[in-house]
């Protein structure tokens, strides 16, 4: 007998990509269920698969970021003292990223390269440990949001948030709509998506300069020419983190979702200052903030 769920959740998280650099994503899980009926008559309680796998899915992977422990450009330093790492993105060419977080802020997948099929695996295999015995088999699908029109890749973090949205390095595959006048404009749309393609999205007030952070070897060579520094303190923990000036970009307020929806519809305000702008940022999927300008 086989259960299926869909829509089971959303995972927001981000990624390490040799070519992309940081990478906000976004993916809808599905899943099917394979066993024999339990005592109830059921393979598995609906309620149960969406609060207990659901749960185990979150553990794992969201808001957090995914590191291709295999890849050759990687390399982790566990620092014993707190109980943090060091993880260093060795891209070439002056594009190399940096970081120094707590254990959680990180899900290591033994893959070269972080997609849809090393995710499903990685999570596959961390669910399989907590099923029931009447189970004996599990499918998960991971897939995009199907969208009609412009979006963005971004990665960001919350300092001031009270879960783990306080992560520096998670993010969201977010489309975004913008209208002067009531009327939708695509041009704008496509401007903010190739400004914001694979991008960080970072505060002003959580910048430093590199010299300030707790940099491994591998981290020497970068300058604030070469990258931008962020450092905070949160519940979790000291968050430090290094991008590509070129993979940047800087708000003057927190990057929620709120915040970021203003900051697009003041900027569009300056230059038509005459017409009612309106923008719909998302946050991943079937979320987001509408600001007005």
């Amino acid at each position: 007998m086989q259960l299926f769920v869909n829509d089971l959740t959303v995972i927001d998280f981000s990624y390490l990509c040799a070519r992309r650099g940081i990478v906000g994503e976004s993916w809808i899980v599905d899943i099917v269920l394979d066993g024999d009926l339990n005592e109830q008559s059921m393979v598995l309680d609906f309620g149960r698969v969406k609060k207990q796998i659901k749960r185990i899915i979150d553990d794992a992977v969201d808001h957090k970021l995914a590191v291709p422990a295999d890849s050759t450009l990687t390399q982790v330093t566990h620092n014993q003292d707190d109980s943090a790492y060091w993880v260093d993105f060795n891209r070439p060419d002056g594009r190399s990223i940096h970081l120094y977080c707590p254990a959680d802020a990180y899900a290591f997948i033994e893959a070269e390269q972080i997609d849809q099929a090393s995710v499903m695996a990685y999570l596959r295999a961390v669910i399989k440990q907590q099923l029931p015995d009447n189970i004996d088999g599990l499918q998960l699908f991971l897939r995009a949001e199907s969208i009609d029109g412009f979006y963005y890749h971004y990665t960001h973090g919350l300092k001031k948030h009270d879960g783990n949205c306080q992560r520096i390095a998670h993010g969201h595959r977010s489309k975004i709509h913008i209208a002067l006048d009531d009327i939708r404009q695509p041009a704008l749309e496509k401007q903010w998506s190739d400004r914001w393609c694979d991008i960080y999205l970072g505060s002003e007030e959580d910048t430093c300069k590199v010299e300030q952070l707790t940099r491994s070897a591998a981290a020497q060579g970068c300058s604030d020419d070469s990258h931008q520094a962020y450092r905070y303190h949160a519940d979790q923990g000291l968050f430090e983190l290094l991008v590509p000036q070129a993979e940047n970009d800087l708000i003057p307020t927190d990057s929620t979702v709120e915040c970021i929806a203003q900051f697009v519809a003041d900027s569009i305000k300056r230059r038509h200052p005459q017409q009612r702008v309106k923008v719909l940022a998302y946050e991943g999927v079937g979320k987001g903030a509408i600001a007005y300008a």
